[in-house]
């Protein structure tokens, strides 16, 4: 079973009887559907309903654990103050820092199960310290093979919409409670069927490089490079570009070099073949 150790993540506790329905009425996900043995990524949004913040959600009895990359924890905080107003809501940043993540069809004691993985068919943990010394290069391999997004790694910040990285599919986003920030384009996007870009799996015959590579066809942009490993990677990319250039044939390629690109198949999406087919 493998357990890998992520450094750079960061713990926020919001506690209080304000604190489910203060959240829930800020972010994407619907906290009424989570367990308390589940943790569920959800996002703040900017009010064009892009991505501001990102992170994953752990329901503890009356708290709730926010885990987010170290680097935006002290940003989400402010944020999170600029919205309490009245509400009794206490906003703490816990002193353990890190996440171990586990993959094991049993579950593990303490651990809370990644709905992200969960949508696309495996059991994979999360628990909160440092229980494990894989190498990191094994969850991102397993982020790629099953086109797990992650922010600052596969896409900057204010940069995605929630469809792009799969939130529709992966319990992210709630089409269904009321308003959050944001939530009118989200769900304008989703009525419209107007989801232009997606997260998809790049490989190659050689090694990828470093991330932010273009991804080409018909001498045109149709994507960019996330998280890579070796021969493979994770793309957002136009789909109605890759779309047209599968259909026709052209090669996509990076540096010049073709790949190939697919969308993730827990998600039954499939690359358009004309304009109209976009979902």
């Amino acid at each position: 079973m493998p357990a890998v150790f992520l450094a750079d993540r960061s713990f926020l506790r919001l506690s209080g009887p304000d604190s489910r329905n203060f959240l829930n009425n800020l972010i994407t996900a619907d906290l009424e559907l989570m367990s308390d043995d589940c943790a569920g990524v959800a996002a703040l949004l900017t009010p064009q309903g892009k991505i501001l913040f990102e992170f994953i959600v752990y329901p503890q009895d009356a708290d709730l654990l926010l885990e987010i990359a170290a680097s935006e924890a002290e940003a989400l905080i402010r944020r999170l103050t600029m919205y309490k107003l009245r509400a009794a809501v206490t906003i703490t940043l816990e002193p353990q820092q890190g996440v171990t993540v586990f993959w094991d069809d049993g579950a593990i004691e303490g651990a809370f199960q990644d709905l992200r993985f969960k949508a696309a068919g495996l059991m994979v943990w999360r628990k909160p310290g440092q229980h494990g010394s894989d190498a990191e290069s094994l969850y991102t391999d397993l982020r790629i093979a099953n086109g797990i997004a992650e922010a600052g790694q596969d896409y900057a910040l204010q940069d995605a919409f929630p469809h792009d990285v799969l939130y529709d599919f992966n319990g992210g986003v709630s089409f269904k409670k009321g308003c959050y920030v944001g939530q009118e384009v989200v769900s304008r996007m989703q009525h419209r069927k107007t989801a232009r870009r997606r997260i998809a799996i790049v490989s190659a015959e050689t090694v990828l490089e470093a991330n932010n590579a273009e991804l080409r066809a018909h001498d045109r942009p149709v994507g960019t490079l996330g998280s890579v490993h070796g021969q493979h990677g994770l793309a957002i990319v136009r789909i109605d570009r890759v779309g047209d250039a599968q259909t026709s044939g052209n090669p996509i390629t990076i540096n010049g070099s073709p790949v190939t690109v697919r969308l993730p198949a827990w998600t039954g999406l499939e690359f358009p073949t004309t304009s109209e087919d976009v979902e």
